[in-house]
């Protein structure tokens, strides 16, 4: 069933990457997402985080979000081998993370709300989640261009930051506590991601 999963996943070739607008980009994403959940018991974690590997790295531009949550000051400081270690780490987070919330379908259902152009060159596609019990969760993605399409650089939850969230506790450790904590506690979240299911 794996197999099959992976090979229908409305996964983005680097052809289609170029042509496609935001929107469809925060589609396919969630797409993925229901579709994931449809099978998650069948999947278990870890075929969900196999099949959500390909869409999140083609949907999020992890090495951007990362550079930003540390800011220019944090990030010149690391050396090469630390800044490859926080992308990869903080990208096998961000799957992790889809993998252990997004576990089983109960009738959920995305809903695109609006696309508008944002300053930068960023454009902000407005989305909503209409939960099994009729509660809504509303999902702001903010995409820029990166390689020639359009990537996800910042998500807000019910107008909550994401990226603000994680500013704040990221760089207080690195400041606290240094680089190696840091890793640490990403680490530890990983781990504490996978024990969910």
């Amino acid at each position: 069933m794996l197999v099959l999963l992976l090979s229908t996943a409305p996964v983005l070739s680097e052809s289609s990457a170029a042509s496609d607008n935001p929107e469809q980009v925060i589609e396919q994403l969630q797409s993925s997402l229901l579709q994931v959940m449809r099978e998650g018991e069948k999947l278990g974690y870890e075929g969900r985080y196999k099949f959500l590997e390909p869409v999140i790295d083609q949907s999020h531009d992890i090495d951007l979000i990362i550079k930003t949550i540390l800011g220019a000051t944090y990030w010149s400081q690391l050396d090469k081998t630390q800044q490859d270690l926080i992308v990869s780490t903080f990208r096998q987070l961000s799957i992790a993370t889809y993998a252990s919330r997004f576990t089983q379908y109960e009738g959920e259902q995305f809903k695109i709300i609006e696309q508008r152009t944002l300053p930068r060159d960023q454009t902000l596609v407005r989305s909503q989640l209409t939960k099994s019990d009729g509660g809504k969760v509303n999902f702001d993605y903010v995409l820029h261009q990166a390689e020639g399409h359009w990537q996800i650089a910042n998500i807000l939850f019910d107008g909550v930051s994401d990226l603000a969230i994680k500013r704040g506790e990221y760089r207080a450790i690195l400041q606290r506590d240094g680089f190696a904590a840091l890793i640490e506690l990403l680490k530890e979240k990983i781990t504490l991601a996978q024990q969910q299911n």
